[in-house]
């Protein structure tokens, strides 16, 4: 099963500093983050039962009207509407609340967790209408700073550059967020401080989430034993840092552009109100409202959750497999070699279980030689299910040639029969 649900999401966000990839999935009805007595007092010891394609107002605990949801966020300045990375179904849903809000008040803004700051110059462009979707993949690194297909995103993009949405990047650089994991934010330098706020660590209900979340996840091993707490306190200021420059960058653009900003970021940023939502709240006092999509698993009526997720929940239906495939190689370039390196022994997508190592030197793919990272994912992006394509490798000074198949695997105990 794939990493979909809003506990596996939230555990890769958490890790992915630390480790290339965990692996782990969990049916919605058994994901103890879900259910979890938090958040707003009101409703944080009611349960909700979320049907496919039903849309709900926690408010009342009952369906509510697409169009009613959105009359109600008039008096918001700030939308949050959370996403698992690889479902369309959740990117069209904030597709269709952009629209009916760019439709109810053109002054609307839209920010996004996926790009640092430091790519702000190109979503400008972009939003004026200045580059082609290959430029704006090209010079976003679009492939580098983030790890899912375009393809989920574009009809969000191309509205914006159609109306002139202004986009802003919400994100801090990798390697603060990497620092402050490590060695704590007192540890930044100033110019870097300036760009990552120090974060709250205290809040009980938020440390609580994210504890369940962590200690709920199938570990590797090297990730047990005594150091797990030391490793929980490295993540949770990581994840503390993010949603606290997430909300400084979405007010900030909220007031340049004296408009109303929808958020997009991953689900784990937003349930319970208690991430970005949370923040920007303390920070400003502007009123909001978060959308959260539920996983209804396939074959049952509706998914069980706590009331209290967010203030509209959306129940999704669980495909088989993401609507664009997931490769799962990750590269790095070295000094003194052009060709790119295989980064680490892949852990999910459908390079998984298949013949790549780590330090693997790509010398080909279907013949063609790579030396940027973006240009060879955005190839390998392309691919559709049960396509194939031909990387030529050196290993140990032997060429190797190896065809990949965008097929999934099946697992372990299914392949041994």
């Amino acid at each position: 099963m794939r990493d979909r649900r809003l506990r596996s999401l939230m555990l890769l966000s958490l890790v992915f500093l630390a480790f290339t990839r965990i692996a782990s999935a969990q049916d919605a009805a058994g994901d103890k983050s879900l259910g979890l007595k938090i958040g707003d007092s009101r409703y944080k010891d009611k349960i909700l039962e979320v049907a496919s394609d039903e849309l709900y107002s926690v408010e009342t605990g009952k369906p509510i009207p697409f169009a009613k949801m959105i009359q109600e966020m008039k008096g918001s300045q700030l939308i949050h509407v959370g996403e698992t990375h690889n479902s369309l179904a959740m990117h069209d849903l904030q597709l269709k609340i952009i629209q009916a809000l760019y439709e109810q008040d053109r002054a609307l803004a839209i920010g996004l967790e996926m790009f640092p700051a430091t790519c702000q110059d190109v979503l400008t462009k972009w939003s004026l209408g200045f580059m082609s979707e290959d430029e704006f993949i090209r010079e976003a690194q679009w492939y580098v700073n983030w790890n899912f297909n375009f393809a989920y995103y574009r009809k969000i993009f191309l509205f914006a550059k159609e109306n002139r949405i202004p986009v802003y990047a919400l994100n801090a650089p990798k390697e603060i967020i990497t620092k402050i994991r490590m060695q704590g934010w007192d540890a930044l330098r100033d110019e870097e401080k300036a760009l990552v706020p120090k974060p709250d660590l205290t809040h009980p209900e938020h440390r609580q989430l994210i504890r369940t979340i962590f200690e709920s996840a199938d570990l590797p091993h090297q990730m047990k034993g005594a150091g797990l707490d030391m490793m929980f306190e490295g993540l949770y200021r990581a994840q503390s840092a993010w949603d606290h420059v997430m909300a400084a960058k979405a007010l900030e653009g909220a007031r340049k552009e004296r408009k109303k900003m929808v958020v997009l970021a991953g689900s784990g940023h937003l349930i319970y109100n208690l991430g970005i939502n949370l923040r920007a709240y303390q920070q400003s006092q502007m009123p909001f409202k978060t959308v959260i999509s539920v996983f209804v698993e396939k074959g049952k009526p509706s998914a069980q959750v706590a009331r209290s997720l967010g203030d509209y929940l959306f129940g999704v239906h669980e495909e088989a497999r993401p609507e664009f495939p997931s490769v799962g190689l990750s590269f790095k370039k070295f000094k003194g070699i052009d060709n790119l390196v295989i980064d680490v022994k892949p852990m999910d997508g459908v390079a998984l279980g298949r013949d790549f190592e780590k330090g693997d030197i790509v010398l080909s793919v279907d013949g063609k030689a790579y030396t940027d990272i973006n240009e060879l994912r955005t190839t390998l992006a392309r691919f559709k299910w049960d396509e194939e394509v031909k990387f030529r490798l050196l290993r140990a000074a032997q060429e190797k040639d190896i065809v990949l198949k965008f097929a999934e695997l099946p697992p372990p105990a299914e392949t041994k029969k």
